[in-house]
């Protein structure tokens, strides 16, 4: 909430645009630099560099990995996606019976795996235990989403892989194929560059809903509800309709221009913070080019075309290709089915939200904004 200087009459910012809510460590995002960072780290360097797991032991911990503490961490998520097998198999089995839709069944599995740990409230824990929560419900995800997804199907989740990590894992849960090397290191690149982001809309929901003291898995909840909507997470999947609907290079521009002159929004085009090229986007697209094929050749020639467009149809907004647009294009040449795109997502955004959950549990204050009434009057019941 925001005033002006000479009539102090509140005034609301829109989206909460510009309003600074709260401190944090996690990350850092710099629209005007095209730039954001983990804790210490450039973001895009971690996921160019390291693994899955040391950039999660990073942002839940604080700290970096080191040949002394990378071992116990690992354990920890072993414990969590082995240890806790039978109760994931359990739940999976109970969600399963009433959804076959990924997302809404991990929305609802969390709460119950939650309930079946006998998770507390993060008001009653101390740091360790909050910590121990919050890495037993995202090392818990991955093979969630994976049995889900078998389920759905109509399929038994395929038993883990005991030599590879947790990318390997998911990949080989979701496609049925061990991946190779290349293509576990474009997932991972992917899911670290996606881990967190500022305080976007589903990081703020799980922050809020920390802020009363609930429990981990509520939180997390929570903040999947909100990436769901197309504005946010649930968007990767659109991205690859309007290379789709292209079909080859000589209709990429007739294609665009038609949808621009319609009012038509590009999905995977245009950011929030970004008023630069989006380095999310320039990372997936190298990872994409390294891979090949036609269909990159065909999304290099509809970034350019749409960018071009844009910038006449839209002087001065510097438009250009988000993480959704290269996203897809990574997760597609994964082997992913564009159903499980934006679960995909959530699994990597979800070490960011834990973060989040964990910095926010130790602020005793509760996340309780104001609003201005723009409703009418009230009005004197007549006698």
């Amino acid at each position: 909430m925001m005033t002006t200087a000479s009539t102090a009459v509140p005034t609301a910012a829109r989206g909460l645009a510009g309003v600074v809510v709260a401190d944090t460590a996690v990350s850092d995002v710099r629209g005007a630099e095209g730039f954001y960072q983990y804790r210490d780290r450039s973001a895009i360097e971690l996921a160019e560099t390291v693994s899955f797991e040391d950039a999660w032991q990073l942002l839940v911990t604080g700290e970096p990995a080191t040949d002394a503490s990378r071992p116990p961490f690992r354990r920890r998520l072993q414990h969590a996606a082995e240890g806790r097998r039978s109760d994931i198999d359990a739940v999976v089995d109970a969600v399963a019976r009433v959804t076959p839709e990924v997302l809404p069944g991990l929305a609802a599995a969390w709460p119950l795996l939650g309930a079946r740990l006998a998770l507390r409230p993060l008001y009653d824990l101390d740091d360790e235990q909050r910590l121990d929560d919050a890495i037993t419900l995202a090392a818990a995800t991955p093979a969630l989403v994976g049995a889900l997804w078998r389920c759905a199907r109509g399929e038994r989740p395929l038993p883990l892989l005991t030599d590879r990590g947790v990318v390997a894992c998911y990949l080989h849960q979701v496609t049925g194929i061990v991946p190779d090397d290349d293509t576990e290191r474009a997932l991972t690149a992917y899911l670290i560059a996606v881990m967190d982001h500022g305080f976007n809309a589903s990081t703020f929901t799980a922050r809020v809903i920390a802020s009363t003291g609930a429990d981990a898995a509520s939180c997390l909840a929570g903040a999947l509800g909100a990436l769901t909507g197309p504005l946010h997470g649930g968007a990767p999947s659109r991205a690859l309709d309007g290379l789709d609907a292209v079909g080859t290079a000589d209709r990429v521009e007739p294609w665009i221009r038609e949808e621009l002159a319609a009012g038509r929004r590009l999905m995977g085009f245009g950011h929030a913070v970004y008023r630069t090229a989006d380095p999310r986007a320039e990372l997936l697209k190298r990872v994409a080019l390294r891979r090949g094929g036609a269909r990159v050749q065909l999304a290099l020639r509809f970034e350019e075309t749409a960018e071009r467009l844009l910038a006449e149809a839209k002087p001065g907004r510097d438009l250009h290709a988000n993480v959704e647009f290269w996203a897809a294009l990574v997760m597609e040449q994964c082997g992913l089915p564009r159903s499980m795109f934006t679960p995909t997502f959530a699994i990597a955004r979800t070490i960011g939200w834990t973060a989040h959950i964990l910095e926010q549990a130790r602020d005793p204050k509760i996340i309780r904004p104001s609003a201005r009434y723009v409703g009418p009057s009230v009005r004197t019941v007549a006698a």
